[in-house]
């Protein structure tokens, strides 16, 4: 028999025989290119992968492998522009992955095994790269999904092991980053309720600036997965490189974007690791989210474009499709309606011209009626005494009237005060011996039980089978989490720690029943303003809410700031009783996107209710470019005194310009504004669409210009004081 020495020996001779073999080989090069840029990784001596190159997309594919020989290793012990840092051998930066073993050890090294590429049609191709541990069975698998044509790259990680028992997965980035440059910038947004997306912009300097979320829930609620680094010099809206970028994960999520030693920026993104060890049994792939992100070398205007195009071809649900205007009952009557009031404002929408009626908050609950947010949530039952005849009879009143109906849910939250409450305690988050901690006088459902699971999707799906014609669904989510302990968890020995990922993970499944069932109903996504505007959601929702503060100028801000990462098609906007604004000039902000209304139509007086027929009416005649069209920001208004934005029509023949006055503080004499993304040798006719009754345009009506001449000269849409929001219409001429 061999003795344990000798055996140790033969392991080490073998060890060391596939590392000479390993450094002995060709340098492997690896391209992620779309049409206009490239990243380059290449195998180094020691096999390990590194970003060698990050920038425009060479015409030569052959090239790439060149890229090697101009590249220079080093110092072999620095790590920094590791494709994907390992951490407990030789790295001393900040990781990528960290792991515990199941034997108790922390270290691990990631070297090259093999790679592959899929081309799934002419422009959508995934590259996997294979990485190993030499010493432990595990491995980690780099994915690279390109959209060639768009310029966008979805990454994310595959995680498995072949340990005899589970593996604690300490840190488990999406994506490592590495760019070479003399200056970063980076934009980033934070906000809090109705401050939704406040942009911050700031030179990177030496050391580690974290973005993150802790709030389990509504994770967006303070900081922004979106993102926007620019090389060289502050973003700008037309020239310069930027990268724009967003995790696609509805939960804790942590960015962090390190200056290095050499002044070059290093980018790991991925769920947030706080109290997130992750245990992962063997043979099990543990699949990361999704860093989605584009790169333009013309500013973040094309950036935009990519993105929108993208959203709208692969990723949002139907959005190449249509949407329904709505009118929503929420500020008109709070938690305070019956049948009969509901009655009058199906005809208040039917007179209007939208497509659908949306009921909100507070039509369930008996025994705890949901009469205010304090009670009742959990408890989906129509309130015998709002709505004696239940949805089924309001579903069909609303048709009678020619409208659609849809309604209002919260399925992942409970009240205390509820029977759910009462009878699932164990379904409930909460620290069973602590005192619970309210977020609007509510508490978190536990998605990691698959019983909470099969509840939820049973909520939407009792709904449907009820009521086969209801037309809509708003999903809300106001709750953060408190007290993060899962009764689940404990009874199946499972660690705590595996909550936050465990819920979200609930959550798709869910959504993923929902829609293998009811794939076409268009639904809100909806979590007390834009605390859920993530594109992994957005895989099942046909928009979202971007904030509960509908204040038609505070609006303008927030939509700019979400315009850079989403198509308009997403963004619902309405009409409500916030804001001192002029109707018109809410309805045009709203009209930026997918319009709605929330305000009480029949006290409308008779020359504010015709204008608002007549705008939806315009709205619908322009609504296809606005939604499909590509977008360009012309005036910045936090730059300007003004805001103008404008959609244009594929085929250019066809553009919306909205034009905002945002300051009074001066008399304003805008210069000409110079429009984009017209065909510049087509003629275009210009009207001015939503005026007032009893107003006349300042732009006269028989106005063409070419789109040569409006991209170079420009044209003044005549903004005032008088004259605060001025929306403009370019047809093509023959």
């Amino acid at each position: 028999m061999i003795n344990n020495s000798l055996k140790f020996t033969v392991l080490q001779l073998l060890f060391g025989f596939i590392i000479c073999a390993n450094t002995i080989s060709a340098q492997i090069t690896i391209p992620i290119a779309t049409r206009d840029n490239a990243i380059v990784i290449m195998t180094d001596s020691e096999n390990r992968l590194r970003t060698v190159y990050f920038g425009k997309s060479l015409q030569n594919e052959s090239d790439y492998a060149t890229i090697s020989s101009k590249y220079s290793e080093g110092n072999k012990n620095e790590i920094f522009n590791s494709t994907y840092t390992p951490s407990g051998t030789w790295n001393l930066v900040e990781p990528a992955i960290q792991v515990k073993h199941a034997d108790g050890n922390s270290s691990l090294d990631l070297k090259y095994v093999s790679h592959k590429t899929a081309q799934l049609d002419s422009n959508i191709s995934v590259v996997s790269i294979l990485l190993k541990d030499p010493i432990y069975p595990f491995e980690v698998t780099l994915c690279y999904k390109i959209w060639a044509n768009e310029n966008v790259i979805e990454q994310w990680t595959e995680i498995k092991h072949k340990e005899k028992k589970a593996v604690l997965l300490q840190k488990y980035a999406s994506a490592n980053l590495y760019f070479s440059d003399n200056n970063f910038y980076l934009s980033s947004f934070h906000g809090d309720w109705a401050k939704e997306m406040q942009p911050d912009e700031a030179k990177l300097v030496s050391g580690i600036k974290s973005i993150d979320s802790k709030l389990g829930t509504r994770a967006m609620l303070w900081q922004s997965p979106n993102f926007m680094v620019s090389f060289g010099k502050p973003a700008s809206e037309n020239d310069g490189m930027v990268l724009l970028g967003q995790l696609a994960w509805t939960g804790n999520f942590k960015l962090d974007f390190e200056i290095d030693r050499h002044q070059n920026l290093r980018l790991i993104a991925g769920i947030n690791p706080y109290t997130s060890e992750y245990s992962l049994l063997p043979n099990v792939i543990f699949k990361t989210p999704s860093l989605i992100y584009t790169v333009s070398n013309q500013g973040t205007g094309e950036a935009s474009r990519n993105l929108h195009n993208w959203a709208r071809k692969y990723k949002v649900l139907d959005g190449q499709g249509e949407r329904l205007t709505l009118l929503n009952n929420w500020e008109s009557t709070y938690f305070d309606f019956d049948e009969n009031k509901l009655k009058d404002l199906f005809k208040d929408a039917k007179e209007l011209g939208v497509d659908l009626f949306l009921l909100d908050d507070g039509w369930f609950g008996n025994k705890y009626p949901r009469n205010s947010d304090n009670a009742g949530l959990g408890d989906w039952q129509e309130n015998k005494k709002k709505l004696p005849n239940g949805l089924g009879y309001l579903v069909k009143e609303a048709t009678k009237e020619g409208i659609k109906f849809g309604i209002w849910i919260e399925p992942e939250m409970v009240n205390p005060k509820s029977e759910l409450y009462e009878k699932h305690l164990d379904w409930v988050i909460r620290q069973p011996e602590r005192p619970e901690i309210y977020f609007r006088n509510q508490l978190v459902l536990d998605l990691s039980n698959p019983e909470v699971q099969d509840f939820v999707f049973g909520i939407v799906d009792d709904l449907f089978v009820k009521n086969p014609e209801l037309a809509f669904i708003k999903w809300d989510c106001n709750a953060v989490i408190y007290n993060a302990y899962s009764a689940y968890l404990n009874k199946k020995g499972l660690p705590q720690s595996n909550l936050y990922v465990d819920y979200i993970k609930g959550l798709y499944k869910v959504l993923e029943r929902v829609r293998a069932k009811y794939p076409k109903v268009p639904m809100m996504l909806c979590s007390g303003g834009g605390g859920r505007a993530d594109y992994e959601m957005l895989k099942h929702f046909t928009e979202f809410w971007p904030s509960d503060n509908t204040d038609p100028l505070e609006r303008i801000f927030m939509q700019w700031n979400y315009s850079f990462f989403f198509p308009s098609i997403t963004v619902d906007n309405h009409i409500t009783h916030w804001g001192k604004q002029p109707l018109k000039f809410k309805i045009d902000v709203a009209s930026m996107g997918k319009l709605g209304f929330d305000i009480e139509a029949s006290k409308l007086n008779e020359k504010d209710k015709l204008f608002c027929k007549q705008a939806i009416e315009n709205y619908n005649s322009f609504k296809d470019v606005v939604w499909h069209g590509d977008m360009y920001r012309l005036v910045n208004p936090y730059q300007s005194d003004f805001a103008a934005l404008m959609y244009v029509k594929p085929d250019q023949s066809r553009a919306v310009v909205f034009n905002y006055l945002t300051t009074n503080r001066f008399n304003i004499i805008a210069n000409p504004i110079l429009l984009k993304g017209l065909d510049p040798n087509k003629k275009y006719l210009i009207k001015e669409l939503n005026l007032y009754q009893g107003t006349t345009s300042s732009i006269a009506a028989d106005t063409v210009l070419t789109g040569d001449f409006l991209m170079k000269v420009g044209f003044k849409p005549n903004i005032n004081a008088q004259r605060t929001s001025v929306l403009l219409e370019l047809k093509e001429v023959q």
